[in-house]
């Protein structure tokens, strides 16, 4: 991980991949990494037993869709906006148009959550790819 000195262009970070649904790590804060992502399509059902999943629209807009107390509905998240789904509540994230968000997630946290047997050929099952080695600017 990059020394915590360094400053992240988060804009630049966006710019370098195109790949959806595979968050990269921008930083880590104490036990938690700060992840962006690039997303389109629908992701799969899942949930993180042990914890929350926080999630800012940078760009586009984000459908969060919760499954709670034996019902179904959704968050609708512009651009800007913040959500954080409890440990445990099952979601699919869902993005009309190519979106942009930031996650903060427990270190090692897979994006999977309990459903690693049920990956989608289109989905990333990982817990974020450094940017080491990567050509990023910093401060």
């Amino acid at each position: 991980m990059r020394n915590v000195a360094e400053s992240i262009f988060v804009r630049q970070v966006l710019d370098s991949f195109d790949d959806f649904w595979h968050p990269r790590i921008l930083a880590q804060v104490n036990d938690y990494d700060v992840r962006v992502a690039k997303v389109h399509g629908e992701y799969l059902w899942h949930s993180h037993e042990h914890t929350d999943e926080f999630f800012l629209v940078i760009s586009g807009s984000l459908d969060i869709w919760l499954r709670e107390n034996g019902s179904e509905r959704v968050v609708t998240l512009p651009r800007g906006a913040v959500h954080v789904v409890p440990r445990g509540v099952e979601h699919r994230p869902v993005a009309a148009g190519e979106t942009e968000i930031l996650l903060i997630e427990p270190t090692g946290t897979l994006t999977v959550g309990d459903r690693h047997d049920e990956v989608p050929d289109h989905v990333v099952a990982t817990t974020g790819a450094h940017l080491d080695g990567q050509n990023i600017d910093h401060g």
